[in-house]
């Protein structure tokens, strides 16, 4: 590599100093006017200067930008990595996250069929419970009126033969007559109110 640069600048300041024209003044030397011991010591400058550039500063430069460029395709092939591996759990989370979304309202559901099954169940628990009390109920009142129709006949025939008994002992004029009625209906509204 440093020989072929080497072998251009030769090159170049050869064919300047080939073709550069002679200076009509005589005096005044311009940059291309060719005087071979100048070219000669320039080239030998040049080269040292390559030399001495490619042992000690060339190398280390080199290896620098090596290691920097080493360092940057890594880091690169680690954040394309991690980027992967980043999208791959994004990605798991997402499916996760839809399937728990999935159960949440699978469970939701199912509750809602279960509140609803209890519902209808205590409904009708409800409704047959209450057709059971108004069956006792209605048993109870026609019994209970079944005992008061019988007490209230029993009360009456009692009373028609204390009414009846009392006429038979003594005869009755009106105001007796009356009176009596009177007794009767007031132990009748004393019993009724018992």
């Amino acid at each position: 590599m440093y020989a072929r640069l080497l072998v251009i600048v030769i090159a170049m300041v050869a064919g300047m100093a080939g073709s550069a024209p002679a200076s009509e003044g005589g005096d005044q030397p311009t940059l291309f006017t060719g005087d071979l011991g100048n070219v000669f010591w320039s080239l030998v400058t040049f080269g040292a200067v390559l030399v001495v550039l490619g042992k000690f500063a060339w190398k280390p430069i080199l290896t620098a930008l090596q290691k920097r460029e080493d360092f940057i395709r890594e880091s690169l092939a680690q954040a394309k990595k991690d980027r992967d591996e980043a999208e791959a759990r994004l990605k798991e989370y997402s499916q996760k996250l839809t399937a728990a979304r999935a159960e949440a309202t699978a469970i939701v559901d199912e509750g809602r069929r279960d509140a609803d099954a209890v519902k209808r169940k205590i409904e009708q628990e409800a409704k047959e419970e209450a057709a059971r009390i108004l069956e006792r109920s209605k048993r109870e009142i026609g019994i209970a009126t079944e005992t008061a129709i019988k007490q209230l006949y029993e009360l009456s025939g009692r009373l028609a033969t204390d009414v009846a008994s009392r006429i038979i002992r003594k005869e009755l004029n009106s105001q007796e007559h009356a009176r009596l009625i009177n007794e009767s209906l007031e132990e009748l509204s004393r019993a009724a109110r018992n």
